[in-house]
């Protein structure tokens, strides 16, 4: 099975051995393995035969637990926790880098500084309210275009194609969630989404834009929010996000809605102008109180 475009192509590779779900990820020059179960020794060779074919600087693994070890052993590192992805069980995110400059970040400094000073936002009641002339609802298939325009304005590059309409169709008809705002003039000026994946119960909160001359109104954190209840209501307890490492805004919007830093994924994508750090924030919907959060 395999689903193709000009960013990634998704692929499942299955014999006697093992089954592999992965993401050849030529955009971001990266193997990406959202699944897998077997032989893990046959598996670590297919991943290697895959990244030398392609020429990948790194390949990315969501590993059980049982499994940290074995890819410590093969070179990995681990790099983050993914609380509760695994329909309650965590993921260890790991990591192995072929090229030094993917492995080295000359920004990690600052993100911890940034990520600092975060954590230290005091605690205040975080309003609710949409504010004036303006309006939330559930984006729909007739929105691609609106909201391609959005992304390609909002993003000069962006790790997916979400400056193309078809994209956008195409990920909505496959479950994908989108929340919009519209101001008065009935023109999107904040989207969000919720990438679900339904077997194993988590859903990535992503494709977060708001344009520039409306961020002041905390739109983005309305929508975080809205996306949050939707997911509940179909049982969905694990919620992440993988944000900029050098967005102070994104980061404090995060942590602001009692989402916990788990980590940080060295030169992980391509998104505005170049390769970005990216934090990755985790939160428990089924023991959250989403009516408070820190602000």
């Amino acid at each position: 099975m395999t689903r193709t475009n000009e960013f990634f192509n998704n692929e499942k590779i299955s014999n006697e051995h093992y089954t592999l779900q992965i993401t050849k990820d030529h955009f971001n020059h990266r193997l990406k393995v959202d699944d897998y179960r077997g032989n893990l020794h046959l598996i670590e060779t297919e991943l290697q035969n895959i990244v030398m074919k392609n020429a990948y600087a790194k390949t990315i693994i969501n590993s059980r637990v049982e499994h940290v070890s074995f890819f410590i052993e093969e070179g990995y590192t681990l790099e983050a926790i993914c609380r509760g992805y695994f329909s309650g069980n965590d993921a260890y995110i790991m990591t192995k880098y072929y090229e030094p400059t993917r492995r080295h970040s000359d920004k990690w400094i600052k993100e911890d500084e940034i990520l600092s000073k975060v954590k230290k936002l005091t605690s205040t009641p975080l309003s609710n309210l949409l504010p004036d002339h303006f309006r939330l609802r559930k984006g729909e298939i007739e929105d691609a275009i609106l909201l391609a325009g959005l992304y390609a304005k909002v993003f000069e590059i962006y790790p997916t194609p979400l400056n193309k309409p078809d994209y956008i169709e195409e990920v909505i008809n496959k479950g994908t969630i989108f929340y919009v705002i519209e101001n008065d003039k009935g023109k999107i000026v904040s989207a969000a989404s919720a990438e679900v994946n339904e077997k194993y119960h988590n859903a990535e909160l992503t494709d977060c834009a708001t344009l520039l001359e409306f961020r002041k109104h905390g739109l983005m954190k309305i929508l975080l929010r809205k996306l949050e209840l939707e997911l509940i209501e179909n049982q969905i307890y694990c919620s992440y996000s993988i944000a900029r490492a050098l967005s102070f805004g994104m980061n404090a919007a995060f942590y602001q809605l009692g989402y916990t830093y788990n980590g940080r994924l060295t030169n992980n994508c391509y998104i505005y102008d170049k390769l970005e750090d990216m934090n990755v924030w985790v939160k428990d919907l089924s023991t959250a109180d989403i009516s408070s959060a820190r602000c």
